[in-house]
């Protein structure tokens, strides 16, 4: 009732709203609502909660973009996805291994892979808002939002890679099954089975259309049904229905048919405030406060926080500033560092993270060797680089208004 007021007076996005909600209403306050109570079936509750969540984010993201937008512009969003990614993945893993000491190299790059994708969530709030409308450039925003719903699927292989190298006993092993599993079957079939549905979504879609058989709210709410259609047979199949929803919803829109026909259409917008808000509310409330103080861990709030500070200086920015000049879409070197400081983590390195947790045995307590204190680790240390990259976000809006 007045997010409104709160988002053009105070400048805080929904996003924040909806996380604070979340906190007020969880275990820490009123306790009306824990989702960690939920006992065996919180991880996979949270799991799906987070799929269906950024499905429909990454789809709306892929129908947004301009026609053909990802062959326009594929050079650009490949340096931006692929090289910045693994230097992130390498620097955050080396700062994690050298502040955690329970911790070995290759668990650090695990959780690493957790927060090395843009989140698409938070970026769609920040850079669709009508503040970075006036002040972003167009080419600006829509790179960092085609990469943020690109990368977050390629997450998959920084994190197979390093669960394979983990749980396997034999590093070939390990190796193969990435290469195999987590490249070969889980991204490149998923996108593969993500385009050829949008394809195959948009003929049927125009053939109805042009035959008078389907009108144009019918639309709208087959963007839903696409989205969660797409990711209930990739995951089904077990391939990465992340980048298959971003592929199925680049697909669909390819030709600019669908676009037009969903044009000032306002429900798909609702759909994602809604699922968004929803969202954070859920987040807020299973934000883990209590785990944040855990010495028997090596976990402690300092850690933490410098872990943070450090993300926010290597993770992106220096890849960025390095790179800036291969990526026609980003004309200078402010362009470059905006676009390495915006780098927001939150319902993807949740999702992510909890994917992890499904591969990797239950921890005992204390844990027993290093796959359960990556098991018992993780999921702390992710939860609060996501709670102080939702409030340190809040920085973009004061900044894209005051510019």
């Amino acid at each position: 009732m007045i997010s409104l007021l709160v988002k053009e007076k105070l400048y805080i996005s929904e996003v924040v709203l909806g996380t604070a909600f979340g906190v007020l209403m969880g275990p820490h306050c009123a306790d009306i609502f824990n989702p960690r109570a939920w006992g065996d079936h919180t991880q996979q509750i949270t799991l799906e909660v987070m799929r269906v969540v950024l499905a429909t984010g990454l789809f709306a993201i892929g129908v947004e973009l301009p026609q053909s937008y990802l062959a326009d512009h594929a050079r650009g969003l490949l340096i931006m996805v692929v090289p910045t990614m693994a230097f992130g993945w390498v620097v955050v893993a080396a700062v994690i291994y050298g502040i955690f000491g329970p911790l070995n190299y290759i668990s650090a790059l695990a959780i690493a892979a957790c927060l090395t994708p843009t989140d698409p969530i938070i970026c769609a709030a920040i850079v669709g808002g009508r503040y970075a409308i006036k002040h972003v450039p167009v080419n600006l925003r829509r790179i960092l939002a085609a990469e943020s719903a690109a990368n977050d699927g390629m997450a998959y292989p920084f994190l197979s890679i390093s669960i394979y190298l983990t749980v396997e006993a034999s590093r070939r092993v390990a190796i193969a099954k990435w290469f195999l599993v987590g490249w070969l079957y889980e991204v490149i079939l998923g996108t593969l089975i993500g385009a050829i549905m949008g394809i195959g979504f948009a003929k049927v879609m125009k053939f109805s259309h042009n035959h008078g058989y389907i009108d144009r709210e019918s639309y709208v709410a087959q963007y839903l049904a696409l989205a969660l259609l797409t990711i209930g047979i990739a995951s089904t199949l077990g391939t990465d229905d992340l980048l298959a929803a971003f592929a199925a919803g680049t697909a669909v829109s390819w030709d600019g048919h669908f676009n037009l026909q969903i044009k000032n259409e306002v429900f798909s917008s609702v759909i994602d405030l809604v699922l968004n808000c929803a969202c954070f509310v859920y987040i807020g409330a299973w934000l883990p406060f209590s785990d944040f103080n855990s010495p028997q861990l090596g976990i402690t709030p300092w850690r933490l926080i410098v872990l943070f500070l450090a993300i926010l200086v290597i993770r992106r920015i220096p890849a960025m500033l390095i790179l800036y000049r291969w990526i026609p879409e980003i004309s200078g070197w402010r362009e470059a560092l905006f676009s390495g400081h915006f780098g927001p983590m939150g319902v993807g390195a949740v999702f992510v993270s909890t994917l992890a947790l499904t591969r990797l045995p239950t921890p005992q307590s204390p844990p027993q060797n290093q796959q359960e204190y990556l098991a018992a680790s993780l999921q702390i240390i992710v939860s609060f680089i996501v709670l102080c990259s939702i409030l340190i976000r809040t920085s973009y809006r004061i900044y894209l208004c005051h510019a």
